[in-house]
């Protein structure tokens, strides 16, 4: 007897065949465009890194299309390593999969085996404490050293937490970011060194970013949304400014000042 195609056969025969299109489509290039047969993994790094941001402020954004394309975009340079990768015999795209999949399913024993958590922290501890049972020597192993220091603190904070490195109360976190103040301030005030107030305020902005972790808020996303916010309303006193006759290099700050509380008033 004939199996019964159903809507969820469809949709799967639909995604494999749009991933299998990419990778006939990545041989073509690889194998007939001058630009793409000259590259490489080292080659592809720093565009990579360029994508990764793009997708980044299009989530920021909430920019659905710009999400799409900038998937899109990532996704065709993961099918370009694992391309490279097939071509020096170190790895292929089917090596790729099955190792995410395998990984997937040995970290996720809550689902894949008899393992029973109480929610998505637990989940992340465990996620952790496996690691270190694949032979990780450290938890912070997996933490790229290339990585922006404002993410990296994050995530060193996250994975330590995984394995009981944690404060119990967010109040003993708050206390600690005011006592690096407090040490900050009496460095700034005695004339201390450079290096000596380098220290205490990055002293200050990991414990800021520890915090963070604490009422629930990306300290990475937080900045990024104010840096936008400034720029908006910058961009209007710019704007605004010459509308009136006005050259910003020559206004004062009590006057810029103005537009900026007319760009907060709209909301920029």
């Amino acid at each position: 007897m004939k199996k019964e195609i159903t809507p969820k056969d469809r949709k799967m025969k639909s995604r494999l065949d749009a991933f299998e299109r990419l990778l006939n489509i990545m041989d073509d290039l690889r194998a007939g465009c001058p630009w793409d047969k000259e590259q490489t993994m080292e080659s592809l790094r720093h565009l990579t890194i360029e994508e990764v941001y793009e997708l980044s402020d299009a989530i920021l954004d909430k920019d659905m299309d710009g999400i799409k394309n900038e998937l899109g975009d990532l996704m065709l340079h993961l099918v370009f390593y694992a391309k490279i990768g097939s071509e020096t015999g170190d790895f292929d795209m089917e090596d790729v999969l099955d190792g995410i999949a395998e990984k997937l399913i040995y970290r996720h024993p809550h689902i894949y085996g008899d393992v029973e958590v109480s929610g998505p922290d637990e989940v992340k501890d465990n996620w952790e404490k496996l690691k270190l049972k694949e032979g990780k020597k450290s938890v912070l192993e997996g933490v790229p050293q290339s990585m922006p220091p404002l993410v990296k603190a994050y995530r060193i904070q996250e994975k330590v937490k995984g394995v009981g490195f944690e404060w119990e109360y967010s109040r003993q976190v708050w206390d600690k970011v005011q006592e690096e103040m407090a040490e900050l301030n009496h460095e700034v005030e005695s004339g201390g060194d450079k290096e000596k107030m380098e220290d205490e305020l990055g002293d200050l902005l990991f414990a800021l970013v520890n915090y963070s972790r604490y009422i629930g808020v990306n300290p990475e996303d937080a900045l990024e949304r104010t840096n936008k916010k400034f720029i908006r309303r910058f961009q209007f006193i710019e704007t605004e400014s010459a509308k009136d006759g006005k050259n910003i290099q020559d206004m004062t700050l009590e006057e810029m000042d103005v537009y900026w509380d007319e760009a907060k008033g709209l909301e920029y």
